[in-house]
């Protein structure tokens, strides 16, 4: 394989922000340790070895399967997956044993994407596929004796010990889906021939399939109670529409459909009037509902600018501080310069994949990556505001901070998508060498072998 100076230096700056990230998980964890215990455990050594030696495993994927990718989506994502990790061990011993289990798994499926997905804009075949997977799998819940309710919502399926939301995973089939459709319809989509009131729209047989299978995914996430996951997707679906097209006539009607939609849920589920509800008077509510988003904000106010200390808060007081609620449980141990960190590493994460859909050279890599990394942006923007305050909290995992083996498998195989697109467009545009893939230069072989038998 050729050496490229691009790539040499892409890896370089990777191999050193994801060994400060994992010194830094490290260092947390200790400090989270003696916090809580007021010692240091005693097989410390070898399980922070054990700790670094999986997360730099990302990089080594990395730097084996997409030496010419972007070099800052990995640290930070490593980082943030450090973060949750050492709150969720100060939080549960049990629930980080299994969080360890989980994040091998999801390591593994990240190195295993970029293995397989060698070239993106093969997955654009694959559109019609990726609709059935997707279709499939948000359905899954509402089949009898496989979904499970939890808090209100049906969006967990269980085979027999394992518990999972098959809608994490049906998101990114969806966005494949969506990247496909459109990179191959955007000029008849974006062609206005026909009048619809005041409306110029595009012919039927164009965005009847998009819009039929958008409208399906949020009929099926409404009934299922995920209106989180229905938010997040319908900005996915909208934002997609608006770049593949460059008509800004979608992100207004996008825009008007949601305030339509949302007026109409407030009305229909009572749910919805709980939590917005809550969200303006939360006090009110303080013994019921509103338990949660009061301890939120007492654990805020506790942990102030410098926060109190890993292992020193009281976050255990908030029910849900593994999951839906952790960020506020990091603003009340770090303090707001934690949290500050946090919401950056996300603006970074966000930046990193906006910078990739830009510079993609391709129609199906740009919306997939525009796809992606929306739906990463909104899930952040809508636990992390609604633990704030901002909008209505919905029950939603934070990309890979909380807790969870399903949510945190899908973010990993979404940032192994995202770096392969990456990866993909510099060895088009030059940046790298454009040579075989190792999947490519295994069939090269079995090839040969073929010949000569």
């Amino acid at each position: 394989m050729a050496k490229s100076p691009v790539a040499a230096a892409r890896r370089k700056n990777e191999f050193g922000l994801v060994l400060m990230a994992a010194l830094i998980t490290a260092i947390a964890y200790t400090l989270a340790s003696l916090g809580k215990n007021a010692q240091i455990p005693a097989r410390i050594v070898p399980f922070l070895i054990a700790l670094i030696g999986m997360l730099l495993s990302a990089h080594v994927a990395t730097r084996l399967f997409a030496p010419g990718a972007d070099a800052t989506l990995l640290p930070v994502a490593v980082l943030l997956h450090g973060l949750g990790y050492v709150v969720i061990a100060r939080l549960s011993d049990r629930l980080a044993g299994l969080q360890t289990t989980w994040s091998l798994i999801a390591i593994g499926a990240f190195a295993f994407t970029l293995l397989v997905v060698q070239r993106p804009s093969d997955l654009a075949r694959l559109k019609w596929t990726f609709l059935v997977i997707g279709s499939g799998l948000l359905v899954l819940p509402l089949v009898p004796g496989l979904g499970v309710s939890v808090g209100g919502a049906r969006i967990w399926v269980a085979l027999g010990p394992i518990n999972f939301q098959p809608g994490e995973f049906a998101k990114i089939a969806l966005a494949l889906f969506f990247a496909g459709y459109l990179a191959e319809n955007r000029e008849a989509i974006a062609t206005s021939n026909r009048q619809l009131g005041p409306l110029k729209v595009p012919e039927l047989k164009y965005v009847l399939p998009i819009t039929g299978a958008w409208a399906f995914a949020v009929a099926v996430m409404v009934l299922e109670k995920d209106l989180g996951s229905a938010l997040l997707f319908f900005t996915m679906f909208t934002v997609m529409m608006w770049v593949a097209t460059e008509r800004g006539v979608y992100l207004v009607l996008g825009i008007t459909l949601f305030s339509a939609a949302a007026y109409l849920a407030y009305h229909l589920f009572a749910v919805v009037q709980v939590r917005v509800h809550v969200w303006l008077d939360p006090w009110s509510l303080y013994q019921g509902k509103g338990y949660q988003i009061v301890q939120a904000m007492f654990a805020f106010a506790n942990g102030g600018t410098g926060g109190t200390g890993l292992g020193l808060g009281s976050p255990t007081k908030i029910p849900a501080a593994k999951t839906d609620y952790i960020f506020a449980a990091i603003g009340e141990e770090l303090g707001m310069f934690g949290a500050t960190a946090v919401l950056i590493a996300f603006l970074l994460i966000i930046g990193a994949g906006l910078r990739i859909a830009i510079r993609a050279d391709r129609p199906f890599d740009k919306l997939l990556a525009i796809g992606l990394t929306t739906t990463v942006g909104m899930q952040a923007f809508i636990i992390i505001g609604g633990v704030l305050r901002v909008v209505p909290l919905t029950g939603i995992t934070l990309p890979f901070v909380s807790y969870g083996g399903s949510s945190l498998l899908a973010n990993y195989v979404l940032l192994g998508l995202l770096i392969r697109i990456s990866d993909s467009t510099a060895r088009r545009t030059g940046e790298v060498p454009n040579t075989l893939t190792y999947a490519e230069r295994f069939e090269a072989r079995r090839a040969r072998k073929r010949v000569k038998a």
